[in-house]
């Protein structure tokens, strides 16, 4: 860790160095959403449940256009820390080990860590940087994903288009969960998803929607650009805890008069 506390534990995914912020979550199940939500990009995500992957892996099927059991189309975590990892697996949707997924994404895993005792220490000092690696090899040097624009990072490239409804929703890419998507299309909206940085003014939409995102929300001055430009004109308008520090923090920036 940044603070010099060390842990030592066992892999179950690729073995290889790596850095990041590394933060906890207190959700009982559902590490596959975790860790392909794009807002852990860049980050080492310590689970404070004390098992994992007892369920498995569930297939890359789609709905809607998008993956419907994963949250994007990749893992996002630099690794991913637990107290016990559980070798075996059993779901009726499993189609392979939390293990063999990591080892193909290239994504380290480690267990035997005294996640309770790593939790305590990041709730007192806050997120900090910590690194991996096997011993005997070379540290890596600490890496903190907020200096990087990872909203560019992790947002889509082009615009796309879900459903074909009657109401049409302008999704902000900041770095969206596909639940959001699958949440609006089977509600009867057609979903233009637009990246972060896109001019979306010149589209013509029902409602407005900013996606939560991961890193610095100063990073995403474009975005709060655009959405400027669009408020006069918008009347249904929705947005994540991440948008609205982001909103917020750069409106508070501009000049007073």
């Amino acid at each position: 860790m940044e603070d010099g506390t060390a842990f030592e534990g066992k892999s179950f995914g690729f073995e290889k160095a790596c850095s990041g912020e590394v933060v906890f979550n207190t959700a009982m199940t559902g590490y596959p959403e975790s860790l392909t939500d794009p807002s852990y990009e860049g980050q080492v995500l310590v689970t404070t449940f004390p098992l994992i992957g007892n369920y498995g892996v569930p297939p890359k099927e789609e709905q809607d256009g998008v993956a419907r059991y994963f949250e994007s189309s990749r893992i996002h975590c630099e690794a991913i820390v637990c107290q016990d990892y559980s070798w075996e697996y059993s779901h009726w949707l499993a189609e392979e080990s939390l293990s063999d997924w990591l080892k193909r994404e290239q994504v380290v895993g480690v267990y035997g860590i005294d996640t309770r005792a790593l939790t305590k220490l990041l709730r007192e000092k806050g997120s900090m940087l910590g690194r991996i690696f096997i011993e005997g090899a070379e540290k890596p040097e600490f890496y903190d994903p907020n200096k990087e624009n990872l909203v560019a990072k992790v947002s889509c490239k082009e615009v796309e288009t879900y459903g074909d409804g009657d109401k049409t929703v302008v999704l902000v890419d900041c770095g969206t969960k596909n639940n959001i998507i699958r949440c609006l299309v089977k509600r009867g909206v057609k979903v233009v998803r637009v990246p972060w940085n896109y001019d979306f003014s010149q589209i013509d939409y029902d409602g407005l929607f900013i996606s939560n995102g991961p890193g610095d929300p100063d990073m995403a001055g474009e975005t709060v650009e655009n959405i400027k430009k669009a408020l006069p004109a918008t009347s249904l308008f929705a947005e994540s805890a991440w948008a609205t520090s982001c909103c917020r923090r750069r409106l508070a920036q501009r000049p007073t008069s």
